[in-house]
């Protein structure tokens, strides 16, 4: 039996992904082990993701391991992907998509974005930060860095009201009796690749076990939908360091695209949405609209204002 190294991040949520990459890889006939380690954005927590170069901070050191051969496939959360990889890497499979919305967790299941009074509310995303400051003007955003586990006891500490997360992530860890509150996708639009687990490998790996890996593990209407999302990022020059978000869902052939770019403060929203059947052109197009509308500027002063 073919053993695949899998590298990943060592926190619970991402040895979970990787053994349930595993647990794909095992369809196919193939053994797997994993090789966990710590990444940059999870040894610096005392600083927002936008004032640490967040790009690639959860997956340089993984995709280093790629070139120098010491794994032979890492497994992301794909929003945590920067849109450009090094040419020496490839992305092979996309997992099926778990429900992309974000959710709101609490102590005090009365507590929701819709409470009148004003509230702490916790989370790292630039992106919720600015929906929050867009739809909710009353609550306060508060910086949470952290795995899951590390957010929730500082919730349990009064660090904050309330918190903002991926509700994949929520999911996988069973956290799901603290959420308060499903938000919209059409309201807080996810970001780029959200809900699915990405896998990357070097374009050297023997063809017949990428052949495996990716007969295993990717879902072909979410690979679809992200490479759309993907298309639309690098086009934007966006990542997860500032107000970008993208969703594409499917209907039949169709792949429907929404996107946007936010301003820090919530108050200029700059969105576009397309249908298409080809996710480079469809993320390109929507892209591509969205900069004749004013996205690239609003892009550069919302850096300006990071520092970034």
């Amino acid at each position: 039996m073919k053993t695949i190294r899998i590298g990943t991040r060592n926190s619970a949520l991402a040895l979970w992904q990787a053994h349930h990459v595993g647990a794909l890889l095992a369809t196919q006939g193939l053994g797997y082990e994993i090789v966990a380690i710590t990444t940059k954005g999870d040894q610096i927590l005392d600083r927002s993701l936008s004032k640490i170069g967040s790009k690639g901070v959860f997956t340089e050191e993984l995709e280093a391991m790629l070139c120098a051969g010491e794994i032979d496939i890492a497994q992301h959360s794909a929003k945590d992907l920067p849109s450009h990889l090094p040419a020496e890497l490839e992305l092979i499979a996309f997992t099926e998509r778990e429900a992309a919305q974000d959710v709101v967790l609490s102590l005090d299941p009365a507590k929701t974005l819709a409470s009148n009074e004003p509230l702490r509310i916790g989370t790292s995303s630039t992106r919720r930060r600015a929906f929050l400051s867009h739809f909710y003007p009353q609550h306060t955003a508060v910086e949470m860095r952290g795995n899951l586990q590390t957010r929730l006891e500082k919730l349990k500490n009064g660090d904050c009201d309330a918190m903002l997360l991926a509700f994949a992530g929520v999911h996988r860890m069973e956290m799901e009796s603290f959420i308060t509150q499903h938000l919209s996708i059409d309201q807080f639009v996810p970001a780029v690749g959200q809900g699915s687990v990405a896998i990357q490998c070097a374009v050297t790996l023997d063809a017949s076990v990428k052949a495996l890996v990716r007969k295993a593990c990717n879902h072909t209407r979410t690979e679809a939908a992200l490479l759309a999302e993907r298309h639309l990022l690098a086009h934007l020059e966006g990542g997860c360091s500032v107000p970008v978000y993208g969703h594409a869902t499917l209907n039949g052939d169709k792949i429907n695209l929404h996107a946007g770019v936010l301003s820090l403060d919530g108050v200029e929203n700059i969105v576009h949405s397309a249908q298409g059947t080809d996710s480079a052109l469809l993320g390109k197009e929507v892209a591509m609209e969205l900069i004749h509308l004013g996205a690239h500027q609003l892009l550069r002063k919302i850096r300006q204002q990071l520092g970034s």
